[in-house]
């Protein structure tokens, strides 16, 4: 514990040698646990090879696996896919961005005020139960079917997760933090900003990484209703056309730009949390 007034509070213990061991071993077992990732989607992709070469599967109810990758790479090349792409991301940041302001505020005032928590946390229980799509058709008649309506779906999908993961994650604040802070004469603003939201930091971000997630599920369902470009778009224009290869390039799409999301907010994650990891 640092003996300064102004630093952060913190109790830290000696890690344990076979805490620093197993540590170890799982970096040096990450090659193995990648290679083991591999098996299952390559049998998907050898069985949906497989039923269209020896036609188990008619090829305009399931196109061969080339014919979508080619699919692929010529609305990349074209520029289509990047296009509606963009714009994806342009309404699915925007609406992130309006849910996480909201859900830290709202997390933040709750997780900190037992008297807001009393008067709010009961009808945001029953807010969070309704799904997204069931906000649309009043969404709908309320704003149209503009840019409006999906910000403000996307980020009634952000807003749940990061409210609850704030509320709790500062609630869950060891009371031993607390009264190290008082000892040391913290003002209110210091048990906040040294105390509180540092010791609050992993649900908080959990929350926000679950937020950005949903906020991209539910752009793909509300482009999927209400939209003319986009890559929910996409899928529908080739379902409509019975093109199913621009439908699975689209899904395909979908899919990659999720999981670069995901890992890219995995790696600030690991860098935000890096003193507790063992050894730091």
């Amino acid at each position: 514990m640092s003996s300064s007034l102004g630093a952060t509070v913190s109790l830290p213990s000696p890690v344990p040698a076979d805490a620093v061991r197993h540590a170890h071993a799982l970096r040096s077992r990450w090659p193995l646990q990648w290679l083991w990732a591999w098996p299952f989607p390559l049998a998907v992709l050898l069985l949906w090879h497989l039923s269209s070469v020896w036609g188990w599967v008619p090829e305009q109810v399931l196109p061969p696996p080339a014919v979508v990758f080619q699919t692929f790479w010529d609305m990349l090349v074209s520029g289509e896919l990047w296009t509606n792409l963009w714009i994806s991301l342009v309404r699915v940041f925007t609406g992130f961005s309006i849910g996480l302001v909201a859900g830290l505020l709202l997390g933040v005032s709750m997780g900190l005020s037992p008297a807001v928590r009393d008067y709010l946390l009961p009808s945001f229980k029953a807010f969070s139960q309704v799904p997204v799509i069931g906000w649309l058709p009043l969404l709908m008649l309320l704003v149209g079917i503009d840019e409006g309506l999906k910000f403000l779906l996307i980020a009634k999908a952000t807003l749940v997760p990061v409210t609850i993961n704030t509320c709790l994650g500062i609630q869950n604040v060891p009371n031993r933090f607390i009264e190290v802070a008082k000892v040391y004469g913290f003002t209110r603003w210091q048990m906040l900003t040294k105390v509180v939201f540092p010791a609050a930091t992993a649900p908080i971000w959990n929350g926000v990484r679950y937020g950005l997630t949903h906020a991209w599920l539910a752009l793909v369902v509300v482009e999927l209703l209400a939209s003319s470009e986009g890559i929910g778009f996409l899928i529908v224009y080739g379902r409509q056309l019975f093109q199913l290869d621009v439908v699975l390039a689209s899904v395909l799409a979908v899919g990659i730009v999720g999981l670069v999301i995901d890992k890219l907010l995995s790696l600030t994650e690991a860098w935000l949390l890096r003193w507790r990891k063992p050894g730091l």
